[in-house]
């Protein structure tokens, strides 16, 4: 590599890297701003840190800490029962022959087209009946719902490149069908599910028309919702919401951060012999 590719390589990196990061950056500039600079003088292209007891005190009488930990918990609940739910039936539509199987593919497929909005209603006549209404349970159900098909399918494809004579090798060792799954075909797959945890977190991470709508308890409300709370009739507090929406956004860029590397590494190589 040249010393002008190099340099090419290096600046392209460098615009990636801040026109990716410049909407995190305007967040922190206008969570440092007044309310006075915004509406009237206009706002500075840099973060003003005297401003920030002013804004921890804007933040302080905010649940912000409990509206956190109940995203965590719908997030990661949504993604475990995602993982779990979808590593069982890629599996089975994978490897198994059964009648209906197309059909049932088809209808996991068809669950994508289906808005949110359009099984409101009747989602909400269900959880009243069966008693999950201001349940995060029930909101985590609900995101499940509409991630398991995803994650079903991203995993069925994994395991469909997966060479069959691994599994054959597996069962000759005298390894039972759940522990070749477990043990055998999860790891080889790891790429995958990670994909498909990236998807079933952001889903839960960013959920707000079912949290809106089953949630009465704002002691219950994921962040999403809790930020809506902040517009007002008359009056939005922008750098409250700023500052808010900053923090309700770092967790989830770590969590893609860490997983990111799991997503392009190629572990599948080397598992059967020529």
């Amino acid at each position: 590599m040249t010393y002008l590719s190099r340099t090419l390589h290096a600046l392209l990196i460098l615009f990636l890297v801040v026109f990716g990061g410049f909407p995190i950056y305007w967040m922190a500039v206008t969570a440092l701003s007044t309310n006075a600079e915004l509406y009237n003088t206009g706002q500075v292209w840099w973060p003003q840190i005297g401003n920030l007891p002013m804004l921890l005190a804007d933040l302080a009488d905010v649940p912000l800490v409990r509206w956190l930990a109940n995203t965590a918990i719908v997030a990661v609940g949504t993604t475990l029962l995602s993982l779990t739910l979808g590593a069982l039936a890629g599996y089975a539509l994978s490897r198994f022959r059964f009648h209906g199987k197309g059909v049932i593919g088809f209808l996991l497929f068809m669950t994508q087209v289906v808005p949110e909005a359009l099984i409101l209603v009747p989602l909400y006549a269900m959880f009243i009946s069966l008693g999950l209404m201001n349940s995060l349970g029930g909101l985590i159900l609900a995101n499940v719902g509409f991630s398991l098909p995803v994650a079903a399918f991203i995993i069925k494809g994994a395991i469909d490149a997966v060479p069959y004579e691994i599994e054959e090798a597996a069962t000759i060792d005298n390894c039972p069908r759940f522990g070749v799954l477990t043990l055998i075909i999860l790891p080889i797959i790891a790429p995958s599910l990670a994909a498909a945890a990236v998807i079933a977190f952001f889903a839960g991470w960013n959920e707000y028309l079912f949290a809106a709508t089953f949630l009465m308890d704002n002691t219950h409300w994921p962040a999403s919702v809790g930020l809506a709370s902040f517009i007002g009739q008359y009056e939005t507090p922008l750098s409250a919401v700023m500052g808010a929406a900053l923090i309700f956004s770092l967790p989830a860029v770590l969590f893609f951060l860490i997983i990111q590397r799991k997503i392009v590494a190629g572990i599948t190589s080397g598992a059967v012999k020529g």
